[in-house]
C-alpha cells in the first residue's frame, strides 16, 4: 500500500511523496547472538516462536536501540561464533526477549522495536 504524507500536496502524475507502507506483524523474539562490536551491534541474531529452529538476523539497530542492546548484553556469556542463513554472528547465553516487527514482504526482515 502507498500514501502520502498529510502536509504533502497532490501533485497530478508524480508519485515522489508517496510513501510505501508494508504490513507487518508484532511478535517476540528471544536474542541468541549479535554481529558487530558488543557495546553496540548492529544486528541481533533472534529466534522466533513461529521458527524455533532457524536463527535469523534482524535489520540494523537504530543508535538507541544498539546502546541499551549493549547494555544488556554485556553480561551474557560468549558460546562461539556460529552461523545464520544469511550471515554470521556471535552466539550468546541469555534470557533476553525483544519485541519485533515480522514484515510478510518477499524477504521478511525483522525490525526490533523494543527490548523487553
Amino acid at each position: 500500500m502507498v500514501e502520502k504524507r498529510g502536509t504533502a500536496a497532490y501533485p497530478l502524475g508524480r508519485r515522489s511523496s508517496w510513501v510505501k507502507i508494508r504490513h507487518a506483524t508484532t511478535a517476540e523474539a528471544a536474542v541468541v547472538g549479535y554481529t558487530g562490536p558488543r557495546r553496540r551491534p548492529r544486528n541481533l541474531a533472534l529466534v522466533t516462536d513461529a521458527e524455533q529452529d532457524r536463527v535469523r538476523l534482524s535489520a540494523r539497530l537504530d543508535q538507541v536501540l544498539a546502546v541499551h542492546a549493549g547494555t544488556a548484553l554485556a553480561d551474557a556469556p560468549v558460546t562461539g561464533k556460529l552461523r545464520a542463513g544469511d550471515g554470521s554472528y556471535t552466539g550468546i547465553d541469555t534470557d533476553l526477549v525483544v519485541e519485533i516487527l515480522a514484515g510478510s514482504g518477499r524477504h521478511g526482515t525483522l525490525t526490533v522495536t523494543r527490548m523487553r
